[in-house]
């Protein structure tokens, strides 16, 4: 059971209907009544449905600010933690996380808190749950071709999509939103959803000289248009809403959001594989540590061109793995990855975190990254909290080690799961003992 949910993390592959996991999280939304109207700053975020495909919902989310909002998010998050309405999952997580029924100190409800990852990944998992409770999404139906020549509700979450800021925002619903707290493997968590009457942007979005740009070239093709923009400064979250909302590109169309994360993680990502191709490699092996969010990373970039590879262990009680342990790997190079990874879209992400730190070094290397995963991750928060977690492991001074086998060695007393459990997984670790023409340059 946790192999096959490990690697599934809610897409289905199991041929429910409804993930399970998902579905124990799902708790009634304990939000004051929030009428039919709703305004307020959109972070910006915006989302684009799967089911249906190629006719999905879109729309932006805003957070439902205003009376009786902290104490209702609060309560949404004790009933979660303390397992009042969600069932074994969260019965587990109380009992793992040992954190009681009322999440850390709330954060003021700051709009751009709502979407930033390097924010939120310093918050406890309590906390994020309670914030994104309140997100409420606002739903249309469109096709996903609509994107070349949007209605006025497409249009209008286009703009939403473009500001780099957050933009006000006034959404009229067919029906008071209602609905349960959303999960997601891959994304953020959302609160209520409703469905769009009409729909009104009340201030102008800040749209940066490049994104304005690039979405202007029609003839510039979606690879290139994410290099450019993320070579420009743009974050990979931002650039994501823009290929979702299908502003990049000449083949324009829609892109569900869940499949605009892990597509910008990966093109993000080879792109800087091919910028630090010629690079000299690194010259001792150099070990990184760190985690966010009970997700701890060791990170061993070893003499040589370009690899990858990363394991995954997720400890008993976290989120997918139910009562045992699991450990998976993949990995990649010198050449282009093929397919798909078994390790889902966490594995694109860590890897574009590493390749941002090589690029900064202007080297590159042979990466080996282990993801271990405690209980205390109790809720499924997204794709991003892998890359915050690998960033914040890089963004430290590494261990330098002359060999590969004490690099190894130290890598073993930071992680909980035992070496001969996961190094077998590994073919840099496999290869210890072995010395590289590298080693002599």
């Amino acid at each position: 059971m946790a192999t096959r949910c490990v690697r599934c993390k809610g897409r289905g592959l199991c041929g429910r209907p409804v993930c399970p996991i998902l579905r124990s999280f799902r708790v009634a939304s304990e939000l004051p009544n929030l009428g039919t109207t709703l305004e307020g700053p959109s972070p910006p975020e915006v989302f684009v449905g799967r089911f249906g495909y190629p006719r999905v919902s879109a729309g932006p989310l805003l957070p439902a600010q205003g009376a009786g909002l902290e104490d209702g998010v609060a309560a949404l998050a004790s009933a979660l933690v303390s397992g009042s309405g969600s069932g074994s999952a969260s019965t587990a997580a109380a009992t793992a996380t040992g954190s009681g029924p009322v999440p850390r100190a709330r954060p003021p409800l700051s709009p751009s808190l709502f979407t930033r990852p390097a924010e939120l990944a310093e918050m406890g998992v309590g906390d994020i749950v309670a914030l994104r409770s309140s997100m409420v999404r606002s739903s249309t139906r469109v096709e996903v071709w609509d994107a070349k020549n949007p209605g006025k509700l497409l249009e209008m979450a286009q703009e939403i999509a473009i500001s780099s800021t957050p933009v006000e925002t006034e959404v009229t619903f067919a029906k008071p939103p209602r609905g349960r707290l959303r999960f997601d493997g891959f994304m953020m968590p959302s609160g209520p959803v409703g469905t769009v009457e009409e729909m009104e942007i009340i201030s102008n979005p800040t749209v940066p000289r490049k994104v304005d740009e690039v979405v202007g070239d029609t003839d510039l093709l979606a690879t290139a248009a994410v290099g450019e923009l993320f070579e420009a400064g743009v974050e990979v979250d931002g650039i994501s809403r823009l290929l979702s909302l299908g502003l990049l590109g000449k083949n324009r169309k829609l892109v569900p959001t869940r499949w605009s994360i892990t597509a910008s993680d990966d093109i993000a990502g080879k792109h800087l594989a091919a910028a630090i191709q010629d690079d000299p490699p690194v010259g001792d092996y150099l070990l990184f540590s760190g985690e966010r969010l009970a997700n701890h990373f060791e990170i061993l970039l070893a003499p040589g061109s370009f690899t990858y590879e990363l394991i995954e262990i997720w400890l008993p009680r976290s989120v997918w793995s139910g009562g045992e342990a699991w450990i998976g790997a993949d990995r990649e190079g010198p050449g282009p990855k093929k397919g798909y990874s078994d390790l889902a879209g966490g594995y694109y992400a860590a890897r574009l975190a590493v390749l941002e730190r090589l690029a900064d070094m202007r080297r590159q290397s042979a990466i080996l990254a282990v993801r271990e995963i405690t209980e205390e991750y109790w809720a499924p928060l997204g794709v991003w909290v892998v890359r915050e977690a690998a960033r914040a492991a890089l963004a430290g001074e590494p261990r330098s080690f002359e060999t590969l086998e004490a690099a190894l060695a130290e890598m073993a007393t930071r992680l909980r799961t035992p070496a001969r459990e996961w190094r077998p997984h590994s073919e840099l670790a496999r290869g210890a003992g072995q010395t590289t023409l590298a080693r002599f340059f």
